[in-house]
């Protein structure tokens, strides 16, 4: 019987894909013709560390390589409605031309923060934000 639990575990017709429409999800969408592959790792790497699952469930990497996404190094985020299954529109955070440049990482954090979970302490990375303010 225990064989029989085993061998249906590890059975890929039983496999089932994971839903992205129901969490929230980072997409990284950038240009691979310009090399950025690994900024956008460590950025990936970085949110993970900074919002880890379930508050991030996923975080995609999407390269870019045709002469419209030229440039381009974008990060979405998309927050799906658990109690319908229905995605919402993905809300842009940082845009590479419109901002300038690339994000400094804690900028990036607080906006990404404040789409997901407004008001959540991010320690260090506010300190300097509230420090101004004050």
């Amino acid at each position: 019987m225990a064989q029989e639990q085993s061998n249906a575990l590890l059975d890929p017709s039983t496999f089932v894909c994971p839903s992205l429409t129901e969490n929230t999800t980072v997409t990284i969408e950038f240009c691979d013709r310009c090399r950025w592959l690994h900024r956008a790792s460590w950025v990936q790497t970085e949110l993970l560390l900074t919002f880890p699952p379930p508050t991030i469930t996923c975080i995609a990497l999407l390269p870019r390589n045709s002469e419209e996404t030229a440039g381009r190094f974008r990060v979405w985020v998309t927050q799906g409605n658990t109690a319908t299954g229905e995605a919402v529109t993905p809300q842009l955070a940082w845009d590479r031309k419109v901002e300038g440049g690339f994000p400094e990482l804690k900028v990036l954090k607080q906006r990404i923060r404040d789409i997901i979970q407004p008001g959540k302490s991010l320690g260090h990375s506010d300190k300097k934000v509230e420090q101004q303010a004050a």
